[in-house]
């Protein structure tokens, strides 16, 4: 059995949620055993999102300034706006009605990073299992150990994902209502 196959996500409680206003904020933290130069590189070199990311990049998204972003399952690219980019410390853009910022902290030799995005309330549960998984496949790509890429319909097909959906569902309950 490969690495990707034993691969089974850890409990629903890296993700919290926030509302201001109207706007509805996705927050993920989880403590990487890597400095943030080196998260830095696979949250903005193409080659690395490719292996871990729910999207392609066209190019470095480490400089402020636009690119094109390839979600997997989509039809076509869109532009995302690099908004704020300061290596490695904090990185956010924006693509359609997406804002992802990632905040790293240098801590104890290694990252604690934190994802911020804003998502529809209605897609809540699903965004947090998928950036869950997304956050354990990084982890595991700068560990050394990739298992590859798992996002969008695959993902939803994965035993772990269906799991922290319904447990992010439930934590989340009264929220899509």
């Amino acid at each position: 059995m490969g690495d990707r196959e034993k691969y089974e996500p850890g409990p629903a409680n890296v993700a919290k949620l926030r509302k201001a206003g109207e706007i509805w904020k996705l927050i993920l933290v989880k403590d990487l055993r890597h400095p943030p130069e080196k998260v830095w590189r696979a949250l903005t070199e193409p080659a690395h999102l490719h292996e871990w990311a729910p999207f392609d990049a066209s190019d470095n998204l480490g400089t402020v300034g636009t690119v094109q972003l390839t979600w997997v399952g989509a039809p076509a690219p869109v532009e995302a706006r690099i908004t704020f980019a300061d290596a490695p410390n904090l990185l956010e853009y924006e693509s359609g009605e997406n804002t992802l910022r990632w905040e790293l902290e240098a801590r104890d030799g290694g990252t604690h990073l934190t994802l911020w995005a804003i998502i529809d309330r209605r897609f809540i549960a699903m965004g947090a299992a998928g950036w869950h998984i997304a956050i354990d496949v990084l982890q595991r790509h700068v560990d050394g150990t990739p298992i590859g890429r798992i996002a969008g319909a695959a993902a939803m097909k994965f035993d772990g994902w269906q799991r922290l959906h319904a447990d992010y569902a439930q934590q989340f309950e009264g929220v899509n209502s």
